[in-house]
C-alpha cells in the first residue's frame, strides 16, 4: 500500500519544490516555430515594428552609451562598466518600445497568439467564455477557428506602476555585478502576472480571485522567473518584438501547464478523500 502512494509523494514534492515556469518564454520559441498556423500572425507585425525597435536601440546607443560606460568605469571594475552600460541602454530601449509600440500595435495580435494555442491545446472551453469559437472540428487551423475578439480585450494591461518601477530600478544597472540581475529578478516580479493576463480573463477571475490566486507563494515566485526570462529575451536586440509574440505563446503553454496541474490535484484531492471513506481493512484478530 505504501509503495502504491510513493509516485503521488514524489510528484507533490516535485510541484513544490521545483517549477519549470522559467522555461515556458522558451518554450514558446519553439512552440511558434514548430507551428506553421501561427506564422501568419507574425508576418504582418514583425517586418515594421522590428525595423522601428532597432531604430530606437541605434539611437540609444549612438547618443548615450559612451557617456554612460565613462561615467560607470569611474568606480566600475575594468569591463564591467561595458556589461552595466549595455544593460541600461537595453533596459531603456525596452521602456520606450513599450511605451511606444507594444500596447498600440501587438497587443490585439498577442491575443489571438494565446487564444489559438489554448484551443491547440484542449482547452477551447476557456477561449469560449470571452470570444465565440467555430465548432469545426475538421478545421486544423485555430487561428482560423477565432471568432471577433471582445471589445476592449487585452493580453497585458499597460501598467503606469509597473511602467514607475522600471524607471525606479534602472539605476540598479549601475551596481557592479549583482545589479543587472536584481534589475531582471525585481522587473519580473512585477512583470510576470501581467503576462499571464489573458489566462485570468479567460477565467473569469474577479479581482480578488486573481489577486489571491498571484500571491500564493507557489505562483509568486513561479511568475517572478517567467517574467524575468520574458525580460532576458526583451532585452535580446533586434529579436525584442519577435519574442513579445513568441511569449504570447509561452504564456498560453504556461496557463494549460497550471490547468493540468489544477486538475491533477483535484483528482488527488478526491482520490484521498474516496480512500479516507472506505470501511476499516477486516481482520479476524481479537
Amino acid at each position: 500500500m505504501a509503495h502504491d502512494t510513493e509516485p503521488s509523494a514524489m510528484k507533490r514534492f516535485a510541484r513544490a519544490n521545483f517549477s519549470p515556469a522559467f522555461l515556458y518564454p522558451l518554450k514558446g520559441i519553439w512552440y511558434f516555430a514548430t507551428h506553421r498556423y501561427l506564422h501568419p500572425l507574425l508576418k504582418s507585425r514583425l517586418l515594421p515594428l522590428t525595423v522601428l525597435a532597432t531604430c530606437v536601440l541605434v539611437l540609444l546607443f549612438l547618443t548615450l552609451y559612451v557617456p554612460i560606460v565613462a561615467f560607470l568605469a569611474l568606480f566600475h571594475y575594468k569591463g564591467s562598466a561595458w556589461v552595466n552600460g549595455t544593460f541600461f541602454i537595453l533596459g531603456i530601449g525596452t521602456l520606450l518600445i513599450s511605451l511606444l509600440f507594444e500596447a498600440l500595435f501587438v497587443d490585439v495580435t498577442q491575443i489571438d497568439v494565446f487564444d489559438s494555442v489554448i484551443i491547440a491545446e484542449g482547452y477551447e472551453h476557456l477561449v469560449k467564455n470571452r470570444r465565440p469559437v467555430a465548432d469545426d472540428i475538421d478545421e486544423s487551423d485555430p487561428v482560423k477557428r477565432l471568432g471577433a475578439r471582445e471589445k476592449g480585450a487585452t493580453f497585458a494591461p499597460f501598467s503606469v506602476r509597473q511602467m514607475v518601477e522600471l524607471v525606479l530600478c534602472l539605476p540598479l544597472n549601475f551596481i557592479p555585478f549583482v545589479g543587472v540581475p536584481l534589475f531582471l529578478l525585481l522587473t519580473g516580479y512585477r512583470a510576470g502576472p501581467l503576462l499571464n493576463w489573458r489566462y485570468f480573463e479567460l477565467k473569469g477571475f474577479t479581482k480578488k480571485q486573481r489577486n489571491q490566486f498571484i500571491k500564493t507563494k507557489k505562483r509568486r515566485w513561479e511568475y517572478m522567473w517567467f517574467g524575468t526570462f520574458y525580460l532576458i529575451l526583451q532585452l535580446i536586440p533586434p529579436f525584442s518584438m519577435l519574442f513579445l509574440l513568441t511569449s504570447a505563446a509561452g504564456s498560453a503553454l504556461w496557463s494549460v501547464h497550471i490547468e493540468r496541474e489544477s486538475a491533477e490535484q483535484h483528482t488527488e484531492h478526491l482520490q484521498v478523500g474516496d480512500e479516507e471513506d472506505l470501511p476499516p481493512v477486516y481482520t479476524d484478530e481479537t
